[in-house]
């Protein structure tokens, strides 16, 4: 399988990713837990269907020393007793962020007061900046058929 474009090759990706990987740091360097941005990223890729994205994050959380179990059971969390009640909230949160059309009202009030139960107004911020940004490069990774399968962790730095 090859990408429709080649984003890594394009001067006005490469400056736009440079970008987006700077807001990525921004996020990463944050008081949200590591652990529950991985998987509130891997949630929302799984929603969106992007290969590359799961493939980077997966192996991304497995190398930061996240179990099989929880990676393998990010898609049905709702039913999985291994996530914290923090963890399930960002998730919950992920999901209507990510599926904004599906709901008249977008995120609903109980899905934010849950998540602010858990988390302060500088990780909310964080939460809501991560699913906006993992759901563009979603889309970027999707829309040109990005390749899955060769991430190694650590590839962008």
């Amino acid at each position: 399988m090859e990408a429709r474009l080649n984003l890594f090759a394009s001067p006005a990706a490469g400056k736009l990713i440079k970008h987006f990987g700077a807001a990525g740091k921004v996020l990463s360097d944050s008081a949200l837990p590591a652990a529950t941005q991985e998987l509130v990223k891997i949630r929302a890729s799984q929603i969106n269907g992007c290969g590359f994205c799961l493939d980077m994050h997966t192996k991304e959380a497995a190398a930061a020393g996240e179990t099989s179990t929880r990676l393998n059971l990010v898609a049905a969390w709702r039913e999985a007793t291994v996530f914290t009640e923090a963890e399930r909230a960002a998730l919950e949160l992920a999901e209507q962020g990510t599926r904004l059309a599906d709901a008249a009202g977008g995120v609903t009030d109980e899905a934010w007061a849950n998540a602010a139960k858990h988390y302060d107004e500088e990780q909310l911020i964080a939460l809501v900046a991560l699913i906006g940004l993992i759901n563009a490069y979603n889309r970027m990774n999707v829309i040109v058929q990005q390749p899955a399968g060769d991430y190694q962790p650590g590839q962008f730095g």
